[in-house]
């Protein structure tokens, strides 16, 4: 069952749009799934003794489990039983140092699309409390992605222009600034 009434719900408000509910339940499991894939990142670049990229990765880990626990907050504030789906077993074996950090760039910009998603849904069908709820999540990914896009660093060429460096030279350039600059090297 996708999310019921709760047996005892204090809500009296209007429901959440049934469409709404099947999403965001689905939306609980890839923010868990995100959760596990950080964790596995995190853990990769422990065995890499790569200690910032670790703790970064550790932090983004539990960012995206309490994203999944907001999500099931509101459900229950609105007086539905959520649904916690299981999920696939994260990526763990990465080709180099780089690929870890496009797999987490990847991922934000499909989950921005599902919340955007989500946002519609709720639009449609005039849900206008769920609506609201997904804002936040829409401004926090605009903040998640630039987190986790390359930045332009001393000395980098810009991309898409001529003689610009392809996309994993981009990351280790990030990378390695953020190596260089960790007190870890000091």
């Amino acid at each position: 069952m996708l999310g019921a009434p709760n047996r005892v719900s204090r809500y009296l408000g209007p429901m959440p749009a049934p469409p709404f509910v099947e999403r965001l339940n689905e939306q609980i499991g890839h923010e868990f799934a995100a959760h596990q894939q950080y964790v596995a990142i995190a853990v990769h670049y422990e065995a890499e003794t790569l200690p910032r990229l670790a703790s970064f990765f550790y932090a983004q880990a539990l960012e995206e489990r309490n994203h999944a626990l907001m999500m099931v907050r509101f459900l229950l504030d609105q007086g539905i039983d959520p649904t916690i789906p299981g999920v696939d077993a994260p990526e763990s074996a990465f080709e180099d140092v780089v690929a870890p950090v496009a797999l987490g760039l990847a991922q934000e910009r499909r989950v921005t699309n599902q919340i955007n998603e989500l946002a519609g849904i709720a639009r449609q069908h005039q849900d206008y409390t769920s609506e609201q709820f997904m804002q936040w999540f829409i401004k926090e990914q605009t903040e998640e992605i630039a987190t986790m896009s390359p930045k332009p660093v001393w000395g980098a060429v810009t991309p898409g222009i001529s003689g610009s460096t392809p996309a994993s030279s981009r990351y280790w350039t990030i990378i390695s600034a953020w190596l260089r600059s960790s007190s870890a090297w000091a």
